[in-house]
């Protein structure tokens, strides 16, 4: 039995269960307390976020070296390729699909959470987009100058910021999953929001798992690795990114199965996963093109042009690279390209936030679980090509 609740998956799924349970019985009173502690989980893990991508992608920069600008390109553009693929992919099957389907919208009747009791802000160091970008700007520049000192630092620091992440994140994620699950099973979420989009919903989860199969076959073919020896280890990560809808709060996750997995070069985890879970959203990509189809179709009564959609997905792609990885992050950071390129009105852009909300989970799931797959590619490019990671003399570099 110990054995069993040491085991993260079980404790993902216990807490989601016992969250869900109690969220539709649970009174008012009870509800501002469990909003309250959920919001002061979520400050910390929301804290450590920008410390797990410093301390994860500089130090994994500098042991590139010479190959650092190179490798860091190749990662920018085959997270591009994947999200705006599987935008293109998406808007195909809208046309296809979206015709053929009989969908009503009521997302009304729904209970409003109460205020929480008190709110213990704990802001990040910095914002998440500066920390990705100082981390990369650190990391080359130590490369270029050599610099054995900073090198060595930024080793000891990733240290230090494994153990956080070992002895503090992963422990609290159960617990908040389970109060964020037991918020939405107090609102109605589960009970009311969920069928008026289940045939959407379900047509995007299926496209989730196709494009996951696209992205660690093309993997393999390229690494000549076994996809399943990466994807068999994501079991938690994915679990992890269905409770929290965020792709930040998932990265210790994912980092700690990556890891395990024999078929990833272990300086091409530290150095993808954190980049990947910040600009590789194909998941929410491909929930978003399809929503905004069928928005557009129940509200408009037709879908937009071939040449709309087409301009919309890729700059789409682009503001995915730059979207935070929180709670619908990407949806959020589309809305001038929903109300610019669509044309949506305040109704209809409303009616895409709801609905993104309901699938949001298993979009970050996929782009957490898809990061894999990109990493793996990037392990069979280093390999390829024989860019071991280098050592100066004296020095981890």
């Amino acid at each position: 039995m110990k054995k069993l609740f040491s085991n993260l998956p079980f404790r993902l799924l216990l807490g989601i269960v016992i969250g869900i349970l109690v969220g539709l019985y649970a009174g008012k009173d009870f509800m501002q307390v469990v909003v309250t502690i959920k919001y002061v989980l979520g400050q910390i893990i929301t804290f450590s976020v920008p410390l797990i991508i410093i301390g994860f992608i500089a130090p994994s920069i500098t042991r590139l070296g010479n190959n650092a600008s190179k490798i860091l390109g190749i990662a920018v553009v085959i997270a591009y390729l994947s999200s705006i693929g599987a935008a293109f992919f998406s808007t195909a099957a809208g046309y296809g699909l979206i015709p053929n389907l009989s969908i009503v919208s009521n997302v009304e009747g729904l209970k409003d959470l109460p205020e929480a009791v008190f709110q213990l802000d704990i802001p990040q160091i910095m914002p998440v987009m500066s920390a990705l970008v100082l981390s990369v700007f650190l990391g080359l520049a130590v490369s270029w100058t050599k610099s054995i000192n900073l090198a060595n630092l930024l080793e000891e620091f990733q240290r230090v910021v494994l153990a956080i992440v070992t002895k503090i994140i992963i422990p609290l994620l159960p617990f908040f999953i389970g109060f964020s699950f037991c918020a939405l099973a107090y609102e109605g979420t589960i009970t009311k929001q969920l069928p008026v989009f289940i045939e959407v919903i379900l047509i995007v989860m299926a496209g989730h798992y196709l494009w996951l199969a696209l992205l660690y076959g093309l993997a393999g073919a390229y690494s000549k690795k076994s996809p399943f020896e990466v994807i068999r280890h994501y079991g938690p990560a994915y679990l992890t990114a269905v409770g929290t809808m965020s792709s930040a709060a998932t990265l210790a996750v994912a980092l700690n199965g990556a890891r395990k997995s024999k078929a990833l070069r272990k300086d091409m985890v530290d150095f993808g996963i954190p980049l990947f879970a910040n600009i590789h959203l194909c998941g929410s990509v491909l929930t978003e093109v399809f929503f905004v189809m069928t928005v557009s179709k129940i509200l408009y009564g037709e879908l937009p042009t071939v040449g709309t959609m087409i301009l919309f997905c890729m700059l789409l792609g682009i503001f995915a690279i730059g979207a935070p990885g929180v709670p619908g992050g990407t949806v959020m950071a589309s809305l001038g390209l929903i109300m610019g390129v669509l044309n949506f009105d305040e109704t209809g852009t409303a009616l895409m936030l709801a609905i993104f909300a309901l699938q949001d989970s298993f979009g970050t799931a996929c782009n957490i679980t898809g990061d894999g797959a990109l990493t793996l590619m990037l392990t069979g490019y280093v390999e390829k090509h024989d860019l071991k990671p280098q050592k100066l003399d004296g020095g981890i570099l």
